[in-house]
C-alpha cells in the first residue's frame, strides 16, 4: 500500500514541472497536499484503496510490459477467484475481496498508462528540442548563405569594373593594332615614320566575309582617334599638313584616314569600274549609241540582263556604303558618286533608243496616236528601270520581304479567281517585279535616278513639243490633252512611275498653251476682226433655205473644217429619217451668224482641255466681241429687211448664246487693271522741279517715292459679260416690243401720242379743239388698224415664227405687245370719252362704232396671242 502511494507522486517530476510552467498550463505541485491533516486524510484513503502489492517485474514478465496503444485502451475486467463457501458469514468476504481485486487491478492498469505517458511526454520533448536545433542550424545556414551571396556579388561588381577598366586601358591600344595590322591588308604601306604611303595590291577582297568587319574597325579607329583623341581639330587646324608631329594621335588620325580611303577605293573599284566596264561592253556588242534597240526587244536585250548579272554584288557593297553614311561623309561622296556613275551609263545606253522609238511612233500613228503609245513606254521604262536601280541600291531585306509577301497574296488571288495554271506559274514574277517597285524603302527617290528618269521621259516631250509646234488645228490639239491627262492619270497612280507622270504634265502644258494661242487665234479672226459677207446677213432668206450665195462661214472659216459639212460615220448611214434629223441640225447650226457659231463651237472644244480660270477668260473676251458683233450684224440686217427682222435677229442669237453657255457654268466676270499714266508729265515735272529731292532718304518724302507714287496710278474696273449679254437682250427685247406695236397699231399710238401732247399742251386750249379729236378722222385711224390688223399680226407671227423656233418664246415676246396695245386702247377710250356730241362730228353712234372698232382690235390681237401660244 505504501509503495502505491509512493508510486503516485512520482509522475510529477520537476522536468515535468518546468515543462508545464512553461507551456502556461496547471501543475499537480500548485495544489498538493501540505499540511498534516492534509496528509492524514491522504494516508487513510491509501490505506482504505490499497490492494496486494505488485510483484517486481521480471524477465519472464518483461515481455508482457503494455505498449502506449495497451495503455491507452480500456482495462479488461477483473478475474476472481470462485471460492466455494459454504454459508452466509463468508458473503462480505467474498465481495471485498472481488472488490479489492478490482482495485489493485485498475491501480496498476492506471500505473502503466502513467508511465507511458511520461515515457511519450519525454520522447515528445526530445523531438521539440530536436526540432528547435535544427531551426537554429537553418536561420545560421540562412545567414551565412546571405553573407556569401553578398559577397559574391560584391566579387562580380568589383569584377565587371575591373573589366571595364581593362578594356578602357587597352581600347586605344587595340585602335593602334587595328591600323598597323590593317595596312597589310588593304595594301598601304607606311614609311618614313608615315610621311610616306606606299599603296599596292590588297590582300583583302571586298566579296570577303570579313571585310565589313574590317570597315567598321578602320571607322572605329578614325572616329577614336579623330574625336576622342582630338586627332580631327588638330588637323584642320594646320589645314592638313606641315603640321608637326606632337602626338601619336595625330599621325595615327592620318593613317586611319588613309586606310579609309584606300578601302572604299576598293569598294569604288567593285561598284564604280564594273558599272562604267559593263557599260562599256554593253556598247561594243550593241553597237550603241548609232543603232538604236527595237522597243519590243529592249528589256531581253543586254542592256538589262548584264547589269542585272552586277546587280546582286554591287548591291551588297552598296548596303554596306549606305549603314555607314553616319560614320563619315566619305561614304556620302562614294555612294554618289556610284549614283551618278550607274544613272550617266544608263542614259547614255537608253536615250538615243528611246528617241528613235519616239520619232518612230510619231512616223508611224501620228502626233496623236504617238503621244499615248510613247506615254505607254514611257510608264512601262520606269517601272523597269526601277526595278533594277532597286536591284542595285535598294534595300534587299525589305525587298525580300514584300517579294514573299506579293507571291503569297499573289498567288492566293490567281487560285481564288480560278486562272489557268499558265497565269498561276507568272503570279511569283510578276509579284516580284511588284514588290521591286512598290518596295518599302524611299530608295527610288535619289534625286540622281529621278534626274536620269526624267531625261529619259524629256524625249517624249522632245518629240511632241516639236510637233505642236505644227498643229494649228483644234480638234487635234484637244485630242492630244485629252490623252495626255488619261496617260498622266495613269502614270501617277505608282510612285515610281512620277518622272513619266511630270514629263506627261510638261507636256500637256505646252499642249494647252499651243491651244490657247490657236483658240485666241481662231476667235480673233473669226470674231474680233470678223468682216460679214452679204451670205452672213442674208435675213431672212438664210432662214427660209433661199439664199443663194457663198455658203455660211464666208472667209471666216479659212483654215478650219467647215462645220457646215456632215461628218461621214454611221450616223450618215443609218435610215432616212435619222438622216433627216442630222440634216435638220445641220441647217439650223447653219443659219447662225458666224461670229456666234465660232466662239460657241471653239469654247466647247476647249471647255475640258484647258484650266477653268484660262475658259472663263477665253469666255468672258470671246462673249463681248461676240456681243459686238451681233450688235453690228443688227445693222446691217436692218438695212436690208427692217427694223422687225434686225431686232429678231438679234434676240435669236442673243437667246441662243445665253442658252448654249449656260452648260459652262461660268460666271464671266473679271477685274481690269491698267496703268494710269496721264499724271506722268506732271509728277515728272514736280520731280525734276524739287531741289530737295532727298533721294537717299528712307521716307515718304524721297522724291523718287512720290514720282512712283503720283506718276502712275492703277485703274481697275469690274467686266461682267453675262450682265452684259442680259442687258443686250433685254434691251434687244424692248425693241422688238417697241417695233413690233409701232407696226401692228401705229396709228393708234400716234394718235394717242397727239391726245396726250395735246391735253398737256400749256396754254394751248381744250382738247377737243385739237384736228385729231375729229370724229370721222378718229373714226379712220380705228378703222385703217383694223382692216390693216390681220395682214399685219399675220406678218409679225410668220417673221417670229422664222427667227424663233420655241412657241413659248414666241408667246413670251408677243404677250408685251398686246398688253401695249392694250394700253393704248385704254387711253384712247379715255380721249374718246371726253369728245362732246355734237362737236367734232361727234354723236352716239358715231362713238359706239368706233368703241366697237376698239373692241374688235383686242379681240384679234388677243386671238392672235392664242394662237400662237396653242401651237
Amino acid at each position: 500500500m505504501a509503495s502505491a502511494t509512493s508510486s503516485i507522486p512520482a509522475v510529477y517530476t520537476p522536468s515535468q514541472k518546468s515543462s508545464s510552467s512553461s507551456s502556461k498550463s496547471s501543475s499537480y505541485e500548485a495544489y498538493a497536499p501540505r499540511t498534516s491533516k492534509q496528509l492524514s486524510r491522504l494516508a487513510r484513503i491509501a490505506a482504505l484503496t490499497a490492494g496486494p502489492t505488485a510483484p517486481p517485474p521480471t524477465k519472464q514478465n518483461a515481455s508482457t510490459f503494455p505498449t502506449l496503444s495497451e495503455a491507452m485502451s480500456p482495462p479488461p475486467p477483473a478475474t476472481t477467484q470462485s471460492q466455494t463457501t459454504v454459508g452466509p458469514k463468508n458473503s462480505n468476504n467474498d465481495l471485498i475481496e472481488a472488490t479489492l481485486a478490482q482495485t489493485y487491478a485498475t491501480a496498476d492498469h492506471l500505473t502503466s498508462l502513467i508511465k507511458h505517458s511520461t515515457s511519450l511526454r519525454l520522447a515528445l520533448r526530445a523531438s521539440i528540442n530536436i526540432t528547435e536545433d535544427l531551426s537554429k542550424r537553418h536561420s545560421e545556414l540562412l545567414r551565412h548563405s546571405s553573407e556569401l551571396s553578398a559577397a559574391a556579388e560584391r566579387l562580380q561588381a568589383e569584377e565587371t569594373m575591373l573589366t571595364q577598366h581593362a578594356e578602357e586601358i587597352g581600347m586605344p591600344l587595340k585602335h593602334y593594332d587595328a591600323v598597323d595590322r590593317i595596312g597589310i591588308l588593304v595594301g598601304v604601306l607606311f614609311k618614313d615614320g608615315g610621311r610616306t604611303v606606299v599603296r599596292g595590291l590588297a590582300k583583302l577582297k571586298v566579296d570577303n566575309d570579313d571585310f565589313a568587319e574590317v570597315l567598321g574597325k578602320i571607322d572605329d579607329a578614325v572616329d577614336f582617334f579623330g574625336n576622342e583623341c582630338g586627332g580631327k581639330e588638330v588637323l584642320e587646324l594646320h589645314g592638313g599638313k606641315d603640321a608637326q608631329h606632337s602626338s601619336g594621335s595625330l599621325e595615327y588620325y592620318r593613317r586611319a584616314i588613309v586606310l579609309q580611303e584606300a578601302t572604299l577605293f576598293l569598294i569604288q573599284e567593285a561598284v564604280v569600274d564594273r558599272i562604267k566596264q559593263t557599260s562599256s561592253d554593253v556598247q561594243a556588242v550593241l553597237k550603241l549609241p548609232r543603232v538604236p534597240i527595237a522597243a519590243d526587244k529592249l528589256e531581253a536585250s543586254l542592256v538589262y540582263t548584264r547589269f542585272h548579272g552586277i546587280s546582286s554584288r554591287s548591291n551588297m557593297l552598296l548596303t554596306i556604303v549606305r549603314k555607314r553614311l553616319h560614320r563619315s561623309e566619305s561614304y556620302g561622296e562614294l555612294l554618289t558618286l556610284c549614283r551618278n556613275t550607274y544613272c550617266g551609263a544608263r542614259e547614255t545606253l537608253l536615250r538615243n533608243t528611246v528617241r528613235a522609238h519616239m520619232d518612230k511612233l510619231k512616223d508611224q500613228h501620228g502626233l496623236v496616236g504617238m503621244t499615248r503609245l510613247a506615254s505607254v513606254f514611257l510608264i512601262r521604262l520606269c517601272t523597269v528601270e526601277t526595278a533594277l536601280y532597286l536591284d542595285f541600291f535598294g534595300d534587299s531585306q525589305k525587298r525580300q520581304k514584300s517579294t514573299s509577301e506579293n507571291q503569297d497574296g499573289g498567288e492566293a488571288v490567281v487560285m481564288m479567281r480560278g486562272d489557268t495554271k499558265k497565269k498561276t506559274a507568272n503570279a511569283p514574277a510578276a509579284a516580284t517585279l511588284a514588290s521591286q517597285v512598290m518596295s518599302e524603302d524611299g530608295t527610288y527617290h535619289d534625286a540622281e535616278f529621278q534626274s536620269h528618269l526624267s531625261a529619259l521621259c524629256s524625249a517624249l516631250h522632245r518629240t511632241v513639243r516639236r510637233g505642236l509646234v505644227s498643229v494649228a488645228d483644234l480638234d487635234t490639239l484637244c485630242q492630244i490633252v485629252s490623252v495626255l491627262r488619261e496617260e498622266r492619270g495613269l502614270a501617277n497612280n505608282s510612285p515610281t512611275t512620277m518622272a513619266a507622270a511630270r514629263a506627261i504634265s510638261t507636256i500637256i502644258e505646252d499642249a494647252q498653251e499651243r491651244l490657247i494661242f490657236c483658240a485666241n487665234a481662231a476667235l480673233n479672226k473669226e470674231v474680233t476682226r470678223f468682216r460679214p459677207t452679204p451670205s452672213d446677213l442674208d435675213y431672212p432668206a438664210k432662214l427660209l433655205g433661199t439664199s443663194t450665195t457663198t455658203p455660211v462661214g464666208g472667209t471666216a472659216n479659212t483654215g478650219n473644217p467647215s462645220p457646215t459639212t456632215p461628218p461621214v460615220n454611221a450616223s450618215s448611214e443609218s435610215s432616212g429619217a435619222s438622216n433627216d434629223a442630222v440634216q435638220a441640225q445641220l441647217r439650223v447650226y447653219e443659219a447662225w451668224f458666224p461670229p456666234m457659231r465660232s466662239v460657241l463651237r471653239v469654247l466647247s472644244k476647249i471647255f475640258r482641255v484647258v484650266e477653268p480660270r484660262v475658259f472663263e477668260d477665253i469666255a468672258l473676251q470671246s462673249v463681248q466681241s461676240c456681243t459686238k458683233s451681233l450688235k453690228e450684224g443688227s445693222a446691217v440686217v436692218l438695212q436690208k429687211a427692217g427694223v422687225i427682222h434686225a431686232d429678231l435677229f438679234l434676240v435669236k442669237h442673243l437667246l441662243i448664246l445665253r442658252e448654249q453657255l449656260s452648260p459652262f457654268d461660268i460666271q464671266l466676270r473679271a477685274v481690269e487693271r491698267q496703268l494710269d499714266f496721264s499724271e506722268a508729265g506732271k509728277a515728272v515735272t514736280r520731280f525734276l522741279a524739287n531741289r530737295n529731292r532727298r533721294l537717299f532718304s528712307m521716307s515718304n518724302e524721297n522724291a523718287l517715292v512720290t514720282l512712283l507714287r503720283e506718276g502712275v496710278s492703277v485703274q481697275e474696273s469690274s467686266v461682267d459679260s453675262k450682265r452684259d449679254l442680259e442687258d443686250a437682250l433685254r434691251s434687244a427685247c424692248n425693241d422688238f416690243i417697241e417695233h413690233t406695236s409701232t407696226t401692228v397699231a401705229g396709228s393708234v399710238f400716234e394718235f394717242v401720242e397727239h391726245c396726250k401732247q395735246g391735253s398737256s399742251a400749256v396754254g394751248g386750249g381744250s382738247l377737243k379743239d385739237k384736228p385729231c379729236m375729229e370724229g370721222e378722222y378718229v373714226k379712220a385711224v380705228f378703222t385703217y388698224t383694223l382692216d390693216q390688223l390681220p395682214e399685219k399680226l399675220s406678218e409679225v407671227t410668220q417673221q417670229m415664227s422664222l427667227y424663233l423656233e420655241n412657241p413659248a418664246t414666241q408667246s413670251i415676246l408677243l404677250k408685251p405687245v398686246i398688253r401695249k396695245i392694250s394700253r393704248a386702247m385704254e387711253d384712247a377710250r379715255r380721249f374718246i370719252g371726253e369728245s362732246v356730241d355734237g362737236e367734232h362730228s361727234w354723236n352716239t353712234e358715231l362713238r359706239a362704232e368706233v368703241l366697237k372698232t376698239m373692241h374688235d382690235i383686242e379681240s384679234s390681237v388677243k386671238n392672235a396671242a392664242l394662237k400662237l401660244s396653242s401651237r
